[in-house]
């Protein structure tokens, strides 16, 4: 009746279906299928398959806390956090008071993880500090979100209170921003070293960014076993230089979430999309970040509110599409069963 898919995503999915994951071909092929057609479809409904087989009806809201506003001087294109960027002129560091007030909010509402950003000069000593005092008053459970590190740093990460780090290898590496790719690996592999969680994104995409870039990177997660991977699209902030490509839609940020979710097959613990949207959501991702504080997505220092979901909407989102955000986290089991 016309209804039948093509027989080669027929059979990419049907390895998928086995958590084997798939080739960096068919990756690439799965990434260039047309958006209206039904094999789209088809795939999507595999990754969700996927991800409500392996991590049951649990959703994900891992809080972002950006401690610190900074017109930073590493000026990566696709970041309101820069001094090129011209929107924030001065160093504002959120105080302890209004970060440990979002951590309690974030404990009350069911928040997983507390995800803490700071900009790339930001004192590691008082990020430091910053984990000692929230892993005395909260629990839950703490994850970096910073420069690239050292062994050292790392373990002082551990003995601070994080269990985790969110780094990722950026697309346009070393041209959109001033880091070398190498180094960026080299802290995940520092990461894996000193027994941090290692938590990943493909990011930031957008239209101008060659689709083999973009299947190296969720290669890459699965290679060094991200906890979470999944994609965040860029978003332009006023200003932006990269305003002159466009973004992507949330459909095309589906497809490649579903198309992720099958190259990392059995390896994460979760998987990611962002920012929070339910269409990503049927398409394998049960992990979302609300956010408040410094974003490099927002011109508003408080991106709670500006741009940033609050978690009472992305729990209402993760609802709607039958996911429980109230369950315990899959990303932290040794953390919950304290």
């Amino acid at each position: 009746m016309g209804w039948k898919i093509s027989s080669r995503v027929s059979d990419i999915l049907e390895k998928a279906g086995g958590f084997e994951g798939i080739s960096r071909e068919d990756a690439g092929f799965l990434l260039r299928l047309d958006l209206e057609a039904r094999e789209v479809y088809a795939l999507m409904e595999t990754a969700n398959r996927l991800s409500r087989e392996q991590f049951g009806k649990k959703g994900e809201n891992h809080l972002h806390i950006g401690v610190n506003v900074a017109p930073c001087p590493f000026n990566c294109a696709f970041c309101s956090l820069t001094e090129h960027a011209g929107i924030f002129k001065e160093d504002v560091d959120f105080t302890e008071d209004a970060i440990l007030a979002w951590a309690r909010m974030g404990e009350a509402q069911s928040a997983d993880a507390l995800n803490l950003m700071t900009t790339g000069t930001f004192s590691f000593e008082r990020l430091l500090e910053i984990g000692r005092l929230l892993k005395k008053e909260v629990r839950v459970p703490l994850v970096a979100n910073t420069r690239d590190i050292t062994h050292r740093e790392g373990e002082r990460l551990l003995e601070a209170g994080f269990v985790g780090a969110y780094h990722a290898v950026r697309l346009g590496e070393g041209v959109d921003t001033p880091f070398k790719r190498e180094k960026r690996i080299q802290t995940i592999r520092v990461l894996n070293d000193v027994g941090l969680l290692w938590m990943n994104c493909i990011e930031p995409v957008g239209p101008e960014h060659a689709l083999d870039e973009i299947v190296d990177l969720m290669f890459l997660a699965r290679r060094y076993g991200a906890v979470y991977s999944g994609v965040m699209r860029r978003i332009n902030f006023p200003g932006s230089p990269m305003e002159r490509f466009g973004m992507i839609t949330e459909r095309e940020m589906a497809r490649m979430v579903a198309v992720s979710r099958l190259v990392m097959g059995d390896v994460p613990r979760a998987h990611c999309t962002h920012e929070p949207h339910s269409a990503s959501s049927m398409a394998g991702a049960n992990l979302f970040f609300p956010e408040v504080g410094a974003s490099p997505r927002d011109g508003t220092a408080d991106t709670g509110k500006g741009r940033g979901k609050s978690l009472s909407v992305c729990s209402e989102i993760l609802r709607e599409m039958g996911w429980d955000p109230h369950l315990p986290s899959n990303c932290f089991p040794a953390v919950a069963a304290r």
